[in-house]
């Protein structure tokens, strides 16, 4: 099970999409609503249940206003499981920091 997910974003429009090897995933993906941070903020999480392949890649995109461009991270499935329990706690913190630095820059 991969695990997409987004934080402190604002407005509440966002959509998150599984690809495979550059195809979108619709079946086996659950997604929860945008769900309330009560501080004006939303999150959102979505779900692929799978089973990995080699050489198979993996993506989620995230397309939001405050982002200049979609978000896409990529999940390897060729790395040992500790390296990309690494590469996934790293992304959600930079996730995580360019929705926190907008966040911040917007508060006056």
């Amino acid at each position: 099970m991969l695990v997409c997910s987004a934080y402190n974003f604002y407005p509440k429009m966002i959509k998150l999409t599984w690809y495979r090897d550059g195809q979108e995933v619709t079946g086996d993906v659950i997604s929860s609503e945008e769900l309330a941070d009560g501080d004006w903020y939303y999150q959102i999480h979505s779900h692929l249940e799978f089973t990995p392949k080699a050489g198979e890649k993996i993506s989620c995109e995230v397309h939001h206003t405050s982002l200049k461009e979609p978000k896409l991270v990529d999940w390897d499935s060729s790395m040992p499981e500790p390296e990309r329990n690494k590469i996934a706690i790293g992304a959600a913190g930079l996730v995580l920091g360019v929705y926190h630095k907008k966040k911040s820059s917007t508060i006056l």
